[in-house]
């Protein structure tokens, strides 16, 4: 199923992301996360790049593959380039090919410090063009709500959106936030800016300190008030922070869902039991 055609005749589109487990031993563990999951009906089942782009040891594609046969869900698998040859993502495409899988979101992926970068690649809109040369994958591909980290400004970042629009990316998922407003603003201007593919909105749920102190602090996301306040009553109550986090992001994607956006991009963390008790409290409006 192309992913694209969802958004054409469903709205909204319910999704998920998960990432492969560190070790083969984990599989069966990511496989019993997907099976409950499943029971949400989502349209798509994303899964993240190996650590770094590296291709050893990388179980993207098994995993993307097994969400098809054994789960019957459309998986999409990420693909990044920034540590990649042209040899590598064509081995990549190739692979993809012969597990079935038709859709891939094309990333240029994080700069790993201490590991050298290769230079076939880089910007994802240079691996979409590479994609869409090669393949017949279905093309998607990230955007910034507040813009990338590394642009000016996110004038510049909706234009570098629109080299990628250009190079075959027919859907856009956004990286995590926390304030619609901001949300909204974004997509006025992207709308503005002639991007008129659909943008799905990446929500993750914050439901324990580590996810502060890592998570938070390295997406760069703005904090709102309402934010911030249950971090400050909850960081040292666990049970209390998982309650409220939870319900943090249930609140955001009831309104996101009233104000008629495309999709809902659940980050998961590979945690069931919380997208199990977003799902319970948004489905009706599903």
């Amino acid at each position: 199923m192309k992913i694209p055609e969802l958004f054409e005749h469903k709205k909204p589109v319910f999704s998920f992301e998960i990432f492969p487990p560190k070790r083969q031993s984990g599989l069966d563990k990511i496989y019993d996360t997907i099976e409950k999951l499943s029971v949400c009906q989502p349209d798509f089942i994303s899964v993240t790049y190996g650590a770094g782009g590296n291709m050893a040891d990388n179980s993207t594609c098994e995993i993307a593959s097994n969400i098809k046969k054994r789960f019957g869900i459309e998986p999409l698998a990420h693909l990044t380039c920034v540590n990649s040859s042209m040899e590598d993502v064509t081995e990549m495409i190739g692979r993809f090919a012969k597990a079935d899988i038709e859709n891939v979101l094309a990333l240029r992926g994080d700069i790993v410090p201490g590991e050298a970068i290769k230079k076939d690649f880089s910007h994802a809109n240079e691996l979409a063009i590479e994609v869409q040369r090669n393949s017949g994958l279905q093309i998607l591909g990230a955007c910034y709500p507040e813009g990338h980290y590394e642009s000016k400004n996110l004038r510049e970042d909706i234009q570098n959106l629109k080299y990628k629009i250009g190079a075959g990316v027919k859907v856009l998922i956004t990286q995590l936030f926390f304030d619609n407003q901001l949300f909204y603003e974004f997509l006025v201007q992207v709308r503005n800016a002639g991007i008129h593919v659909p943008v799905s909105a990446g929500i993750m749920p914050i439901v324990n300190k580590k996810q502060i102190e890592k998570t938070v602090a390295l997406s760069g996301a703005s904090l709102p008030h309402e934010f911030t306040k249950m971090i400050g009553l909850y960081e040292n109550d666990p049970e209390e922070l998982y309650n409220h986090g939870i319900q943090y992001a249930v609140d955001q994607i009831r309104d996101l869902l009233e104000h008629g956006v495309d999709g809902i991009h659940l980050y998961t963390m590979n945690n069931p039991d919380v997208s199990l008790a977003i799902y319970e409290k948004i489905k009706d409006l599903l």
